[in-house]
């Protein structure tokens, strides 16, 4: 299924974050520290430290969405390598990474116990 169609921007967040904060702890980081308009319409990507879970928030002109998805056997495949702090991608590169590919490499993620490739 795919969601999330004609984003008009999204923003990965590269470092791992708390999952105990919500929609005003992820706005909060959104506007300090990445600088970003978190009204703007964009929609921001977080992953916990154990990269089993994604949360993405987004305002959709009524208020603040925020979707979760958690992996029952692998991790996401979570950029951590890189030296910023946020990474642009594009509508597709967002359905990879929830459909379990890495954005970076297109790796497909285990969820069967057995090496996919």
């Amino acid at each position: 299924m795919k969601m999330f169609i004609d984003v008009p921007e999204v923003y990965l967040y590269r470092p791992f974050v708390d999952f105990r904060k919500s929609i005003n702890g992820l706005a909060a980081i959104v506007e300090a520290e990445l600088a970003l308009p978190v009204l703007s319409g964009a929609l921001f990507v977080f992953c916990n430290k154990g990269r089993d879970k994604l949360k993405l928030l987004y305002w959709d002109n009524t208020g603040f969405a925020l979707w979760y998805k958690r992996l029952d056997k692998d991790k996401f495949k979570w950029p951590t390598k890189l030296e910023t702090q946020t990474l642009s991608l594009t509508e597709q590169q967002l359905h990879w990474l929830l459909s379990g590919y890495d954005v970076i490499g297109h790796r497909k993620i285990n969820v069967s116990g057995k090496q996919t490739v």
